[in-house]
């Protein structure tokens, strides 16, 4: 079995509920849900797989605590782990950037060697324009608690089990 760790940046909550639902799905351990603040290169080497997660602020921006986290994982040689992005995000306040965050993410670890999975079809969303949708899908799971509360479980479930699928 793969040891998973979920690392996620959360303002006001509600992205390290997502993190900690997510790893409750997939049986991950309490210890291995990790406030990205609190990443080291030490923390990251130990998991096959990595769950990140992060909100989207201002006008497309990271969550703040992901600026120092995403600069660690960049100068890291992740040819060895997979990596699954979820986001969080408003996609009636901020159609123009929903989950945008999450798309800077894989855009900063994309060239690290690491094998994403845990893509989501943009179908059953609805939202103007995003950062982290390449084709026709999400680069990991886009969730809008404002907005779309009522389909968070569903989609973590989906989700999950496309991860579990990967590994």
């Amino acid at each position: 079995m793969k040891n998973l760790g979920v690392f996620y940046g959360s303002t006001t909550g509600t992205c390290e509920g997502i993190a900690r639902a997510i790893a409750g799905k997939l049986g991950i351990p309490e210890e291995n849900v990790i406030d990205v603040s609190k990443m080291t290169t030490e923390k990251v080497a130990v998991y096959d797989v990595l769950i990140l997660g992060t909100s989207t602020w201002g006008d497309g921006e990271l969550q703040d605590d992901w600026y120092d986290g995403a600069e660690l994982l960049k100068k890291l040689n992740l040819s060895d782990k997979m990596i699954a992005l979820f986001g969080c995000g408003d996609s009636e306040s901020y159609s123009d950037t929903f989950c945008d965050a999450m798309g800077v993410l894989y855009n900063d670890l994309k060239n690290t060697g690491c094998t994403f999975i845990g893509q989501v079809s943009v179908d059953d969303y609805t939202f103007s324009s995003s950062n982290a949708v390449m084709g026709s899908n999400f680069v990991g799971l886009a969730l809008d608690e404002v907005n779309e509360d009522n389909k968070t479980t569903k989609r973590i479930e989906s989700w999950v089990e496309v991860i579990k699928g990967c590994l």
